[in-house]
């Protein structure tokens, strides 16, 4: 079944809505127009929002969506990477530029490093060689130095922007953390240089929920618009990053797993049953990774 955002025409609603984005298991069929996967292949994929989601026992999706599952993951361990993964991916390769050829000895800062988004950036920049700076909170720091963290700001002791003011600036900026983070973080880019902030924290989900999606999508469009052309004047790129789905990046991303640049970062797991803990648990915040629900425990699928 599938949702497609951008049908304006469409009526009615699919209930019941599916959660979840994750997913890592086996293929039970194939259609047969599918050329590179089979049945009983075991993969990972990160679920189009459009789409219902990873809580539910079958899960349908297209052959450019998954991925093999990297050899070294249990499927428990590689259900926690897709979605970080593939956003991480986007929000740094597609719209920020970097890539493991070009990212040697760049600063980058993660504002928010702590999360599932930041642990895994953290470990894809540092396997390509960049200088990573991170904002967390103190009982973090330990956590994000042992991904790779070469710089750690503590967010608890006050305000971070003087301590990273001091710093060198940086080549990006990811911000997991929005709200007054804009109104300071891209002075701390190197002017005239390419430099970019990427935030992932956009207004668009609320702008379309409010105005629809028409109208939602062109407040969305003059927003970005406006906003860029204000920083570009200054000398550094101002974009925001989103969620992309991609088989091609997470094959890329599954070489990297078991070449040992990447591991899984698992906070907690729960079962199917205590899928309503689950939520309430991530509604809480300050995470150290990812929550992950086992829908199988016989298999080990999630």
């Amino acid at each position: 079944m599938k949702r497609d955002p951008l049908n304006l025409m469409q009526n009615g609603m699919e209930f019941p809505l599916i959660l979840g984005r994750d997913v890592s298991g086996v293929i039970m069929e194939c259609g047969l127009d599918v050329k590179y996967f089979t049945e009983r292949d075991e993969v990972w994929a990160a679920i189009p929002p459009w789409k219902q989601g990873s809580l539910a026992e079958f899960v349908v999706l297209s052959a450019n969506e998954i991925s093999r599952k990297p050899k070294l993951l249990s499927h428990r361990e590689a259900a926690a990477i897709p979605y970080v993964a593939t956003t991480s991916w986007s929000a740094l390769v597609n719209t920020g530029g970097l890539s493991k050829d070009n990212c040697a000895k760049k600063r980058i800062l993660i504002l928010g490093g702590s999360g599932g988004v930041g642990t895994f950036a953290i470990q894809m920049l540092k396997a390509w060689g960049a200088h990573v700076t991170v904002t967390c909170s103190q009982n973090a720091e330990w956590f994000v130095r042992d991904l790779g963290a070469d710089h750690v700001v503590d967010y608890t002791s006050g305000p971070v922007e003087k301590p990273l003011s001091e710093l060198e600036k940086f080549d990006l900026i990811l911000d997991n953390v929005g709200g007054e983070t804009e109104r300071w973080a891209l002075t701390l880019l190197k002017p005239w240089s390419g430099a970019k902030y990427v935030t992932l924290v956009t207004p668009f989900l609320q702008n379309t929920d409010l105005l629809g999606i028409a109208d939602g999508m062109m407040q969305t469009a003059a927003t970005v618009a406006t906003k860029a052309l204000k920083h570009l004047v200054k000398g550094v790129h101002y974009r925001w990053g989103f969620f992309a789905p991609s088989g091609p990046a997470l094959d890329e991303i599954s070489e990297m797993v078991d070449a040992g640049q990447i591991r899984a970062v698992v906070e907690e797991t729960f079962s199917f049953s205590q899928v309503p803990h689950a939520f309430e648990k991530m509604e809480k915040g300050h995470a150290r990774g990812k929550t992950v629900v086992q829908i199988s425990e016989e298999d080990d699928y999630s």
